[in-house]
């Protein structure tokens, strides 16, 4: 198994047969762009990791490196018949770092589960699109903020989210996360109900918003493509 997000993207689209144009084409973004996150000379924004991987079809556990159809811990049965859910230790969290400060978690999940469980942190300045673009991805999201604050761009509409803050929307309505802040904004995201194809999306309302000639997938389409392959 490939050591780094770079290589493990590179080796998806070589077992599919794909060539960096014929990628970085559907994306709407350059081969060079595409060469210098597989050599890992740069590292995608969420919006442009979401998009490779629903374009390559490979699933969050594939790019975070754990091996396809790899063992899970066994359930615990507790004193009372009730069975206790797999233990992950913080240490042993698959972890994905992004351009420009955003790092993705892996929280404990089975690849049978209704969602997709990631611990997210975005750095002062941190952006899901570097190009300040919206992102649609099928799903719907939840998340729960822990530190710092994050800006929802959310169709129109601004919110500022703080600690002890929550949020939820039908993840293919437009929208862009942002650190405007000077301290690290850090929450957990849930989302349930991905479908196995997302749809070509019309752009969004002010067309400069939309990622050009791009079908993207979500953050957590990275993570369920991972548990897709594993299964």
């Amino acid at each position: 198994m490939p050591d780094s997000l770079g290589e493990r993207l590179r080796e998806a689209r070589t077992k599919r047969g794909l060539s960096l144009r014929s990628v970085a084409q559907s994306l709407g973004v350059s081969a060079s762009l595409i060469s210098q996150v597989e050599i890992g000379k740069t590292q995608p924004s969420v919006a442009t990791l979401y998009a490779l991987a629903n374009h390559l079809g490979a699933s969050l556990d594939e790019l975070l490196g754990i091996p396809a159809g790899g063992s899970q811990p066994s359930p615990v049965l507790g004193s009372t018949g009730t069975v206790f859910p797999d233990v992950q230790h913080a240490a042993d969290n698959p972890v994905i770092e992004m351009e420009n400060g955003v790092r993705w978690e892996r929280l404990a999940a089975g690849s049978s589960g209704p969602a997709d469980a990631l611990l997210v942190t975005y750095a002062p300045g941190a952006s899901s699109s570097i190009e300040g673009k919206l992102m649609r991805h099928a799903g719907v999201e939840y998340a729960y903020m822990l530190e710092g604050e994050l800006t929802l761009h959310l169709e129109f509409d601004t919110h500022v989210l703080r600690p002890g803050d929550s949020l939820q929307f039908d993840s293919v309505r437009p929208h862009l996360y942002s650190n405007e802040g000077t301290t690290p904004a850090k929450g957990v995201w849930f989302v349930f109900g991905r479908r196995q194809q997302n749809q070509a999306m019309r752009d969004a309302p002010g067309s400069e918003l939309a990622e050009p000639g791009a079908t993207v997938g979500s953050a957590v389409d990275v993570l369920r493509a991972m548990d897709d392959l594993g299964a």
